[in-house]
Protein backbone atom coordinates (compact mmCIF):
# COMPACT_ATOMS: atom_id res chain seq x y z
CA UNK A 1 0.00 0.00 0.00
CA UNK A 2 1.22 2.90 -0.89
CA UNK A 3 1.42 6.40 1.58
CA UNK A 4 -0.52 8.59 -0.56
CA UNK A 5 -2.29 10.77 1.82
CA UNK A 6 -5.36 13.36 1.06
CA UNK A 7 -5.57 16.21 3.55
CA UNK A 8 -7.71 19.27 4.31
CA UNK A 9 -6.11 22.59 5.88
CA UNK A 10 -9.27 23.14 7.58
CA UNK A 11 -8.95 20.32 9.30
CA UNK A 12 -5.32 20.75 10.82
CA UNK A 13 -4.89 23.07 13.82
CA UNK A 14 -3.00 26.39 13.57
CA UNK A 15 0.19 26.52 15.27
CA UNK A 16 0.18 30.27 17.35
CA UNK A 17 3.83 31.18 17.12
CA UNK A 18 3.29 34.56 18.49
CA UNK A 19 0.05 36.46 18.54
CA UNK A 20 0.83 37.88 15.08
CA UNK A 21 2.16 34.53 13.25
CA UNK A 22 0.57 30.99 13.04
CA UNK A 23 0.79 28.03 10.59
CA UNK A 24 0.06 24.94 9.47
CA UNK A 25 2.54 22.21 8.29
CA UNK A 26 2.08 19.40 5.52
CA UNK A 27 5.64 17.86 4.91
CA UNK A 28 7.42 14.81 3.58
CA UNK A 29 10.70 13.05 4.19
CA UNK A 30 12.07 15.52 0.83
CA UNK A 31 9.72 18.33 1.12
CA UNK A 32 7.58 20.74 3.50
CA UNK A 33 4.53 23.02 2.42
CA UNK A 34 3.20 25.79 5.15
CA UNK A 35 0.47 27.83 5.27
CA UNK A 36 1.64 30.95 7.55
CA UNK A 37 -0.98 33.34 8.26
CA UNK A 38 0.08 36.91 8.89
CA UNK A 39 -1.08 39.40 10.43
CA UNK A 40 -0.50 43.61 9.89
CA UNK A 41 2.87 44.36 11.30
CA UNK A 42 4.54 40.80 12.10
CA UNK A 43 7.90 40.49 11.85
CA UNK A 44 9.59 37.79 10.48
CA UNK A 45 13.38 38.38 11.90
CA UNK A 46 16.45 37.83 9.55
CA UNK A 47 17.66 34.35 9.26
CA UNK A 48 18.63 32.37 6.89
CA UNK A 49 18.97 28.50 6.31
CA UNK A 50 20.19 25.16 4.10
CA UNK A 51 16.24 25.00 2.52
CA UNK A 52 15.51 26.27 -0.82
CA UNK A 53 12.06 28.56 -0.38
CA UNK A 54 9.51 29.28 -2.70
CA UNK A 55 6.56 31.72 -1.31
CA UNK A 56 3.53 31.91 -2.57
CA UNK A 57 1.29 35.16 -1.66
CA UNK A 58 -2.55 33.71 -1.48
CA UNK A 59 -3.51 36.67 0.08
CA UNK A 60 -1.67 40.08 1.30
CA UNK A 61 1.35 41.13 0.93
CA UNK A 62 5.27 40.61 2.25
CA UNK A 63 8.03 43.21 2.52
CA UNK A 64 11.77 41.12 2.13
CA UNK A 65 14.95 42.53 2.89
CA UNK A 66 17.19 40.55 1.29
CA UNK A 67 20.97 39.69 1.39
CA UNK A 68 23.24 42.41 3.58
CA UNK A 69 19.81 43.97 3.91
CA UNK A 70 18.42 41.98 5.93
CA UNK A 71 20.29 42.49 9.09
CA UNK A 72 19.58 46.80 8.51
CA UNK A 73 16.36 46.86 6.18
CA UNK A 74 16.38 50.26 4.93
CA UNK A 75 15.19 51.31 1.41
CA UNK A 76 16.08 48.45 -0.59
CA UNK A 77 13.35 45.86 -0.40
CA UNK A 78 10.93 43.52 -2.65
CA UNK A 79 7.52 43.33 -1.94
CA UNK A 80 5.38 40.42 -2.98
CA UNK A 81 1.72 40.70 -3.28
CA UNK A 82 -1.23 38.17 -3.62
CA UNK A 83 -0.40 36.01 -6.69
CA UNK A 84 3.62 37.05 -6.83
CA UNK A 85 6.00 34.07 -5.49
CA UNK A 86 9.58 35.04 -4.18
CA UNK A 87 12.30 32.12 -4.47
CA UNK A 88 14.98 32.15 -2.05
CA UNK A 89 17.64 30.15 -2.75
CA UNK A 90 19.31 28.02 0.54
CA UNK A 91 21.62 29.93 2.60
CA UNK A 92 20.75 33.52 1.39
CA UNK A 93 19.89 35.90 4.56
CA UNK A 94 16.19 37.75 4.92
CA UNK A 95 13.95 39.39 6.32
CA UNK A 96 9.89 40.10 6.01
CA UNK A 97 7.32 42.26 7.31
CA UNK A 98 3.40 41.88 6.28
CA UNK A 99 2.02 44.86 5.05
CA UNK A 100 -1.24 43.82 5.63
CA UNK A 101 -3.08 40.35 6.55
CA UNK A 102 -1.61 37.91 4.77
CA UNK A 103 -1.68 34.00 3.74
CA UNK A 104 1.21 32.67 2.10
CA UNK A 105 2.68 29.16 1.62
CA UNK A 106 6.25 28.53 2.19
CA UNK A 107 7.41 25.30 -0.04
CA UNK A 108 10.94 24.13 1.47
CA UNK A 109 13.37 21.68 0.20
CA UNK A 110 14.23 19.76 2.52
CA UNK A 111 12.07 19.87 5.11
CA UNK A 112 12.31 23.00 7.55
CA UNK A 113 13.60 20.32 10.81
CA UNK A 114 13.67 23.73 13.17
CA UNK A 115 9.84 23.44 12.04
CA UNK A 116 8.92 20.07 12.93
CA UNK A 117 10.89 19.82 16.07
CA UNK A 118 9.28 23.19 16.84
CA UNK A 119 13.32 24.98 17.88
CA UNK A 120 12.66 27.89 15.69
CA UNK A 121 13.37 30.25 18.25
CA UNK A 122 14.19 32.75 16.04
CA UNK A 123 10.93 32.88 14.58
CA UNK A 124 9.05 32.66 18.21
CA UNK A 125 10.99 35.36 20.18
CA UNK A 126 11.29 37.82 17.46
CA UNK A 127 15.34 37.94 17.77
CA UNK A 128 17.09 37.83 14.54
CA UNK A 129 18.99 34.60 14.27
CA UNK A 130 22.88 34.24 13.52
CA UNK A 131 24.52 33.65 10.05
CA UNK A 132 24.56 30.14 9.07
CA UNK A 133 21.90 28.44 10.94
CA UNK A 134 19.34 26.14 10.49
CA UNK A 135 16.57 28.86 11.59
Amino acid sequence: MTDVRKLSWDDMAVEELTPLIGRRLIYTAQQMLAHVYLKQGALVPAHDHVNEQITYILSGALRFWIGEHADSPGGEYVDVRAGEVLVIPSMVRHRAEALEDTLDVDIFNPPRQDWIDKSDNYLRTGEPMSNGGQG
